[in-house]
């Protein structure tokens, strides 16, 4: 497949990744696209991808007010069920944006442009697919393989056993991929990026890349966390027939991301604590399979978004205050807080 066809067809797994690597609330975070980088503040975002001159191309917008400065956006629960879709909206036009730039093309017809009601569409059409993949299927599993299994507890133990392998095999899958794992290497230097800033670093390159590439608020940490909460919830549920347990799985999962949602922001607050650290490290752990190590040209990328979005929301950097502990410092024989 040419270089052109696969930077211009968003798989779903690239979608599944913007579900979450934009849930860094506090403050600034990020996601990666197609040969560049997203970074959204509190009012405005910003892209920079480098295009095949070699040359990083940036692009800043405004985050729509009716979500970020309405009341939903502060009222726990609902704000996570309509920011986390706001974000996978955010997610598809940023990498709609990307995709372009990586091309270069000034043939009208060859650019990649979806109508909001198409958008909305893939969007949908994305996310019947991950539920159906991750949730949907494992119970079926479940229900063949444990016929013999009692109690609701252990037949969800057994779902969810069988869910998180799925993932986390996915996962290992897609970062085999060459165009996954370049992506995977734009996602740590956004971590890299996002850890020096609330470390304090200085924001050049070389600085950066002495970061970790495991950030507490990752989105690839809440996945995981919803697969876990999950077993809970849908073990409390009971063992209905089939076709409701199926339903359940379909309704109740964005309720469970919305709690998850709550559960990173306040572990993300808490977390140089030891025994916060302690509950977080598995599932920070698992960000070891949707980051790598970037190289210095796609830290500078990285860099120069994250340097518009404060530029764009009227900040000037050297004056913005230390977060102590907000972010991972240096790597070294561990992860220390910053």
């Amino acid at each position: 497949m040419s270089r052109k066809r696969r930077a211009v067809a968003p798989s779903f797994f690239r979608l599944l990744l913007f579900a979450g690597e934009s849930l860094k609330l506090p403050t600034y975070g990020g996601q990666a696209v197609i040969e560049g980088v997203m970074m959204r503040g509190k009012k405005q975002l910003a892209v920079a991808v480098r295009n095949p001159k070699g040359e990083i191309v940036l692009h800043t917008e405004p985050l729509p007010r009716r979500v970020y400065d309405s009341r939903v956006s502060n009222f726990p629960f609902l704000r996570g069920l309509i920011l986390l879709w706001d974000m996978l909206v955010l997610g598809m036009k940023t990498l709609m944006f990307s995709a372009n730039v990586s091309l270069e093309t000034e043939d009208e017809e060859e650019k990649m442009e979806i109508g909001g009601g198409a958008m909305y569409a893939l969007l949908a059409i994305s996310l019947a697919f991950a539920i159906g993949l991750f949730f949907v299927v494992p119970l079926l599993l479940a229900h063949l393989l444990g016929r013999s299994v009692h109690g609701s507890f252990e037949a969800s133990l057994l779902e969810g056993g069988i869910r998180i392998a799925l993932f986390v095999g996915y996962l290992a899958l897609m970062g085999r991929l060459p165009d996954i794992r370049r992506t995977f290497m734009y996602h740590g230097a956004e971590h890299k990026t996002i850890n020096a800033f609330e470390a304090g670093t200085p924001l050049e390159p070389g600085s950066v890349q002495q970061c970790s590439t495991i950030h507490p608020r990752c989105g690839t940490t809440l996945l995981l966390f919803v697969l876990v909460i999950a077993i809970f919830v849908f073990a409390a549920l009971g063992q209905p027939p089939l076709a409701v347990r199926v339903l359940s799985r379909i309704v109740f999962v964005p309720l469970i991301a919305a709690l998850c949602y709550e559960w990173i922001r306040f572990a993300a607050r808490h977390i140089e604590q030891p025994a916060m650290r302690a509950v977080m490290s598995p599932a920070m752990a698992l960000q070891r399979l949707t980051t790598r190590e970037p190289t210095s040209e796609q830290l500078e990328v990285s860099i120069a978004a994250l340097r518009s979005v404060i530029a764009a929301e009227g900040l000037e950097l050297e004056r913005l205050p230390l977060r102590a502990g907000a972010g991972l410092a240096v790597q070294g024989s561990g992860v220390s807080p910053a």
